[in-house]
């Protein structure tokens, strides 16, 4: 259920009421019994937390590149001193 902010178009009193949205609106100001109105786009918006449904769930995961596998000669112990890979 929202909560709907008034306003008293005499006294200028702002209120809130926790209502359904099938609820008539309040007519009636509790503190002059004037006449109110609702404010329109009042109240908390939407908020995000954490790293959000897109990250986690519908962003296309890159493939890393892979690691280039060593030759013969790059893991040998004596590729540094000249190798020639024959022995």
């Amino acid at each position: 259920m929202p909560t709907y902010e008034y306003e008293c178009k005499e006294c200028s009193h702002t209120f809130e009421a926790f209502q359904k949205m099938s609820d008539a609106p309040l007519t009636t100001c509790p503190e002059c019994k004037g006449e109110v109105r609702r404010l329109i786009g009042t109240g908390a918006g939407i908020i995000f937390k954490g790293s959000g449904f897109y990250c986690t769930d519908y962003k296309r995961k890159e493939e890393k590149p892979k690691k280039a596998e060593k030759s013969a000669c790059e893991s040998c112990p004596n590729a540094s001193s000249g190798c020639s890979n024959n022995d």
